[in-house]
C-alpha cells in the first residue's frame, strides 16, 4: 500500500496528487454546502473551506499549476456569468430598473464608506490591517467572489511578489463571509419587523400589479362597432394608432376567420383578435369598438397557432420583418419569446438564437417557416465554443489595455477578471448585430460557471490554508469578523430603510434587490420561500448585472488607488 500512501501524503507534489487534491477539494465542498444550517446554506462557497482545511494539513501544489487554475477558473467563471447578465444588462435601467439599480450602487457606495472608515480609524497604513486586507474582507462581506479574485489579480498586477498578500485578503474573505450571508437575511428581518410588514398583503400587492402589467403582450378581442374605420384597410389602421400591435384574426359576421394581410379591411360587427399591451387596450376601445370574451379555437380548423423555435445561425440577428412572414407565408407573428419573456412583435426587433417565435395560420405554411428557421431543439443543445473562446481572446486583450488616470502612478487595467466580463455582456447583448451565434442553453453556462468557481475557490483555499488558522483563529481574525459584519450589515439597513421608507417599495422587490445587491444565492433562496413568488427573483436579476459589474471594478480601483 506504499504507493496509495505516498499519493495520498501532503509531502507528495505530483500531477495525480494534485488532481486527487482538487477533486477531494471540490465534491466535499459542494457535497458539505447543501447542508442547511437555519435554513440557510453556503452552497460552493464551501468549497473556500474545505480548500483551507487541506492546505492546514499541509498540501500544497505547484505554484504554476495553481496560479493557472486559479486564473483560468475565474475566467471561466466570470465569462459565464457576463453571458448570463449580458442581454439583460442595458434594459435593466429601463424604467423601475433605474431605481432598483440607484439604490443597488448607493449600497456599494455605502460597502465602500464603511470600509475605508474602518481602514482609517484603525490607523490607516500603520493600522493592523491592511487596505488590500480590507477589500478581501469586504468582497467576504458583501459575498463576491468575482470582486476577490479581480483585487488579487490587480494585486499581483501592480506588484509581482506581493504572492503573501494575496493570501491574506483570501483569508479576509473566508473570515466574513459566514456572517456576510447571515447578515443579509438578519436585515430583511429587522426590516420586516421595523416596519410591520404583513407578508401577505405584499403578496398581494405583487400579484395585482402583474395582473395590471403594462408590458407583456396581450391578446384582446374586439367587435367592429365604429362606422368611421369601416372600408379601412389593417395598413391605415397602423397609421392611425400609433401603439405597437398586431392583428393576429378576423371573424367575419357569417362565421369565417381569416388571418388579416395588410390589405384585409375592417367591416362592422368584425370580430378582431389583437395583440398589444394592456395599456394600450383603451385606445382600441375607443377607436374599434368594446371589447368581446371569445376563445378562439388555435388548434382546430386550417389555422392553428404554433411555436417556432430559432436554431439556425444565418437568420441569428435578422430582423423580423425581413422574414416577410406575412406577404411570403400568410403567417401572422404574434410574438416572441426571449428567455421566458413575451416580447411584442415588431417588424425591428432583431431576432437571436434560441428565441420561439409565436405564429398563426395554416399547418403547412408554419410547416415550411419552421423548417426556415431551424426548430430544432438539438441545435439549441451544441454549446457554441468558437463564440466562447472568441470572447475570452478579446476579454484578455481588452483586460491587458493599461488605462492611465491622473493621480494613479500605475495604469489600470480591467485584468484577468474584468476584461472577460466587459467582453462577455457586449458580446451576449450585441453580438447579433454581427451575426455572432451567443445563444449558450442554461444547463452548459452553469456547467461553465460552477467547474469555473469551484477551481478558483479550490485554488485560493488550498494556497491560503497553510497560515488561516494562526491569522484568523485569534484576536485578529475576530476583528476582521467585526469589520465584515460592519460592511455587511450597516449599507443594507440604510438602503433597505430608503426603499421601504422612502420610495415604498414592495418588501419581496426589496428583499430580492439585497440578494442581488451582494450577488447571494442563498439570500435569493431565503428570499423566494418568504415571497412563494418570482417577485424577488425579478428584483435580484433586475440589480445583479451592473451589481456584478461594479463590484468587480470597484475592489480594482480601490487596490489601484491606495497601491498606486
Amino acid at each position: 500500500m506504499d504507493w496509495l500512501i505516498e499519493l495520498l501524503s501532503p509531502k507528495t507534489v505530483s500531477l495525480a496528487n494534485t488532481i486527487l487534491l482538487y477533486s477531494f477539494v471540490i465534491f466535499a465542498g459542494i457535497y458539505l454546502g447543501k447542508i442547511k444550517i437555519f435554513g440557510v446554506s453556503l452552497g460552493v462557497t464551501f468549497v473556500l473551506f474545505v480548500g483551507l482545511l487541506m492546505g492546514h494539513l499541509g498540501y500544497s501544489v505547484q505554484a504554476d499549476t495553481l496560479h493557472f487554475l486559479r486564473e483560468f477558473g475565474l475566467i471561466l467563471f466570470i465569462f459565464s456569468i457576463g453571458m448570463q447578465v449580458g442581454p439583460g444588462f442595458f434594459s435593466s435601467f429601463k424604467e423601475g430598473g433605474i431605481r432598483m439599480n440607484g439604490l443597488a450602487m448607493t449600497g456599494i457606495g455605502l460597502n465602500v464608506v464603511v470600509m475605508l472608515a474602518i481602514y482609517f480609524l484603525q490607523g490607516g497604513a500603520e493600522g493592523t490591517t491592511s487596505i488590500q486586507e480590507l477589500v478581501g474582507i469586504m468582497s467576504g462581506a458583501v459575498t463576491n467572489t468575482p470582486g476577490l479574485g479581480a483585487a488579487q489579480q490587480t494585486v499581483l498586477q501592480v506588484q509581482s511578489d506581493a504572492y503573501n498578500v494575496s493570501q491574506q485578503m483570501s483569508m479576509g474573505y473566508a473570515a466574513a463571509y459566514p456572517l456576510g450571508v447571515i447578515g443579509i437575511i438578519l436585515t430583511m428581518i429587522i426590516l420586516r419587523k421595523i416596519f410591520k410588514i404583513d407578508v401577505e398583503k405584499e403578496i398581494n400587492e405583487i400579484e395585482d400589479d402583474k395582473k395590471a402589467s403594462l408590458m407583456a403582450p396581450h391578446r384582446v378581442t374586439y367587435r367592429v362597432t365604429n362606422d368611421l374605420i369601416e372600408g379601412l384597410s389593417i395598413r391605415k389602421l397602423h397609421t392611425l394608432i400609433s401603439a405597437d400591435f398586431v392583428v393576429s384574426r378576423i371573424e367575419k359576421p357569417d362565421g369565417t376567420s381569416i388571418i388579416p394581410t395588410a390589405d384585409n379591411v375592417l367591416e362592422m360587427n368584425d370580430l378582431v383578435l389583437i395583440i398589444c399591451s394592456i395599456k394600450d387596450e383603451e385606445v382600441f376601445t375607443r377607436f374599434i369598438g368594446p371589447k368581446v370574451e371569445k376563445q378562439w379555437e388555435m388548434d382546430k380548423g386550417p389555422i392553428v397557432s404554433r411555436r417556432i423555435i430559432v436554431t439556425k445561425t444565418e437568420y441569428n440577428g435578422a430582423k423580423l420583418g425581413s422574414l416577410h412572414m406575412r406577404t411570403a407565408y400568410g403567417l401572422n407573428v404574434t410574438r416572441v419569446n426571449r428567455a421566458g419573456v413575451d416580447l411584442l412583435a415588431s417588424p425591428n426587433i432583431r431576432l437571436q438564437m434560441g428565441d420561439r417565435i409565436t405564429v398563426v395560420g395554416k399547418l403547412d405554411d408554419i410547416n415550411s417557416v419552421a423548417s426556415k428557421l431551424g426548430n430544432s431543439m438539438k441545435r439549441l443543445n451544441e454549446p457554441n465554443l468558437i463564440t466562447m473562446f472568441i470572447g475570452i481572446f478579446l476579454g484578455i486583450l481588452v483586460g491587458s489595455i493599461p488605462l492611465q488616470f491622473p493621480g494613479m502612478s500605475v495604469p489600470m487595467k480591467l485584468g484577468l477578471a474584468g476584461g472577460p466580463l466587459v467582453v462577455a455582456i457586449l458580446l451576449s447583448a450585441f453580438g447579433t448585430k454581427i451575426h455572432l451565434v451567443t445563444y449558450t442553453n442554461s444547463s452548459a453556462n452553469l456547467l461553465l460557471r460552477e467547474i469555473g468557481i469551484c477551481l478558483f475557490l479550490a485554488s485560493v483555499g488550498i494556497a491560503a490554508g497553510a497560515n488561516f488558522a494562526d491569522t484568523v483563529f485569534n484576536v485578529q481574525g475576530a476583528r476582521w469578523v467585526g469589520y465584515g459584519f460592519a460592511i455587511t450589515f450597516i449599507p443594507l439597513m440604510v438602503v433597505g430603510i430608503l426603499a421601504r421608507g422612502k420610495y415604498k417599495m414592495n418588501y419581496l422587490q426589496i428583499i430580492g434587490m439585497l440578494s442581488g445587491n451582494y450577488t447571494d444565492p442563498p439570500a435569493l433562496a431565503y428570499a423566494n420561500k418568504v415571497g412563494n413568488n418570482d417577485a424577488p427573483a425579478v428584483a435580484y436579476s433586475t440589480v445583479y448585472p451592473l451589481t456584478m459589474f461594479m463590484r468587480v471594478i470597484v475592489a480594482q480601483v480601490i487596490i489601484l488607488a491606495f497601491m498606486a
